[in-house]
């Protein structure tokens, strides 16, 4: 796919419906969702695994409804405690918030909303996908098991991003790290704010080109492995790690640019 000569429009438009939802997510990283949503080459499904109150799938759908790339697919059990949700003030579930923010967004008709775990919904699923956004368990096993069930299911070229993958928890970086940028199955990566991304390329990952590139960063992504697996770090431990998150590039990602860097031969 190319980018939409009308995509500026199209990104405003999903950030100001992701501004006035609630939930986790610079603005940084919602337009870069816009993007993969909007010019992800292939055809199949958005998942987006781990909803929350629907911050991140306002904006997916904002942009597959403008675009007529069907439903998007949303999973998540909607239930609380969870390390990476923030106080539920007494809820024992973020479904209603959820709803009320497709609702208010005016989406509710585009998004397939599944309020189970993520294995359940891959035990019956066969569909394609064309874009994969994994932001549930942020344990390792969660993580990994996530990227497990469901990378079979990309189509070629289309894209698969973790989030969190800069911040303190162990699952997205590691599983990122280790099943992603450190495997041939998958083509150009990189980083936009905290969300670790990468296109499956299983015919040319192992291209020089793709695989020095996914080398060069896991080399220094990796280093923030030790790190995200300890709670609670202080003084110089801390310090270390907010240095070492900022050498990993991370900045906004240019639509054209990101596009041709995408774009199947």
């Amino acid at each position: 796919m190319s980018l939409p000569a009308d995509f500026e429009s199209a990104a405003n438009e999903a950030w100001e419906r992701v501004r006035a939802a609630p939930g986790f997510l610079t603005e940084r990283e919602a337009r870069f969702l816009a993007l993969i949503a909007a010019a992800a080459p292939g055809r199949g499904t958005i998942l987006e695994i781990g909803s929350f109150k629907g911050k991140s799938t306002v904006g997916l759908a904002s942009v597959a409804a403008r675009y007529g790339l069907g439903k998007v697919v949303a999973v998540d059990p909607f239930t609380a405690p969870s390390s990476t949700d923030p106080d539920l003030r007494g809820a024992a579930s973020s479904y209603d918030d959820f709803r009320r923010t497709l609702a208010q967004a005016g989406l509710a008709d585009q998004v397939e909303v599944h309020a189970t775990f993520s294995k359940n919904l891959a035990r019956g699923w066969s569909r394609p996908i064309r874009f994969l956004w994994i932001d549930g368990d942020h344990t390792y096993h969660g993580a990994k098991q996530d990227l497990d069930l469901f990378a079979p299911h990309l189509v070629d070229g289309g894209i698969v991003a973790l989030h969190d993958v800069l911040h303190r928890f162990e699952g997205p970086i590691r599983v990122f790290v280790e099943d992603v940028l450190r495997s041939d199955r998958y083509g150009p990566a990189g980083f936009c704010g905290s969300i670790g991304w990468a296109q499956f390329r299983p015919q040319d990952g192992s291209a020089p080109r793709f695989r020095e590139g996914r080398r060069a960063l896991a080399r220094w992504a990796a280093r923030l492995i030790p790190f995200s697996a300890r709670r609670g770090l202080s003084g110089l431990g801390k310090l270390r790690y907010q240095l070492l998150r900022a050498l990993v590039p991370h900045g906004d990602a240019d639509p054209d640019a990101w596009v041709e860097l995408i774009a199947l031969s």
